[in-house]
């Protein structure tokens, strides 16, 4: 257990490679394998943040690029930050802008200092450093700070994904010298560093024992779930988590499809942040133990049933998937907002099964039925 006050991570049982336990931070607990819901712009869309709770997440994700492009981290600051602006009073974990930055942007100049950029908002130009990143991060009252990193794609040389490798290592250490300088932020709140190296075995060792050497209070598995493939992630899983530290949280950025978390937990994950359950709920896709279906689909315009009947969120306790498909049929709100809220719940019911098999030493035997189940629909969407 880490006895740092800032945040405590203990894990309570294992099976396999697979941990389940909690993170203890000022602003509450966390049990892991936890799945952050996607707040992008001070706002999980489509949900009232203590809905957002009712369905389980212990801890919400925010965006550091948008939120400094609109509101301002500066007039978030002078706001109170994004715990009161927004009305969450748990934790919130923000990531460093650096993926948006390069998948969003109009890039001008990527160089050792940072990354120059036009905003996608108003072409307005901005630049984004190791050590901008963490104090827009401390503006907006992070509770865990990620380090900023450079992300290249998996598709890119060796020689390219070993520069980049190295310069993230770089501001791994500016960003963790900037935290550092924080002040009070810095002693109530908590950095984790991102390993790098594609699918590489050696730079992802490289990577982590550079991390390590600096010292974060968690770890984050980054560049996956940008086009390799589920097979081609979960060969790089197989060795990547058991690089870092055992007594630290262990985070897979932007991870994702139910099957992927399931595989994730299983190879040592202990945190997963996803837009995919927000996205699909307001584009008509519910997820459900037997895998995700389309609501537009004509069949269920006379289905009395609920979304999933092994479901206990309110949706399916209360409306049909006949309500729902004409909902969303005829463009209204409410629609996306019970979907959304549907599968926000069935992510955290999924979350809490996991550490429920954990516990019970039967990790293997769930995520199999998990999987059998879950494949088992003919409609794939």
């Amino acid at each position: 257990m880490n006895e740092n006050p800032r945040i405590a991570f203990t894990i309570h049982a294992t099976d396999g490679p697979a941990r389940t336990g909690e993170i203890a931070m000022r602003r509450g607990i966390i049990r892991t394998p936890a799945f952050m819901p996607v707040g992008t712009v001070g706002t999980v869309k489509g949900m009232k943040p203590a809905d957002v709770r009712a369905s389980g997440a212990d801890i919400i994700l925010g965006n550091t690029y948008h939120l400094m492009l609109r509101p301002g981290a500066e007039r978030m600051a002078r706001l109170g930050g994004l715990h009161g602006f927004m009305g969450w009073d748990r934790p919130i974990l923000t990531d460093s802008g650096g993926y948006q930055v390069m998948s969003l942007s109009d890039l001008t100049k990527r160089d050792e200092n940072g990354v120059t950029f036009k905003s996608h908002i108003d072409g307005s130009r901005h630049t984004l450093s190791p050590e901008r990143s963490i104090e827009i991060q401390r503006l907006l009252g992070s509770d865990i700070v990620m380090a900023f990193d450079e992300l290249v794609p998996t598709t890119s040389t060796p020689e390219v994904q070993a520069a980049a490798m190295a310069r993230s290592m770089r501001w791994a250490k500016r960003s963790r010298d900037a935290f550092d300088s924080g002040g009070a932020h810095a002693e109530n709140a908590a950095i984790f560093g991102i390993q790098q190296g594609a699918l590489d075995r050696t730079l992802r060792g490289d990577s982590a024992a550079a991390l390590i050497d600096i010292g974060f209070d968690g770890y984050a598995v980054g560049g996956l779930a940008v086009g390799e493939g589920q097979e081609a992630m979960f060969g790089c899983l197989d060795f990547a988590p058991g690089q870092l530290p055992a007594d630290k949280p262990r985070y897979l950025m932007g991870v994702g499809k139910p099957d992927d978390i399931v595989g994730a937990v299983e190879r040592g994950i202990d945190m997963f942040d996803c837009v995919l359950p927000t996205r699909s709920g307001r584009t008509g896709q519910a997820f459900t133990r037997n895998g995700p279906i389309n609501i537009r689909n004509a069949k269920f315009a006379e289905d009395e049933g609920p979304l999933d009947p092994a479901c206990a969120c309110p949706v399916c306790a209360t409306w049909s998937r006949a309500y729902l498909h004409h909902l969303d049929r005829a463009g209204e709100l409410l629609g996306a907002m019970l979907m959304t809220e549907h599968n926000l719940y069935f992510y955290q019911a999924l979350m809490a099964d996991l550490r429920d098999a954990i516990v019970a030493g039967r990790l293997t035997t769930f995520a199999d039925a998990f999987r059998e189940a879950y494949k088992s629909r003919n409609e794939r969407e």
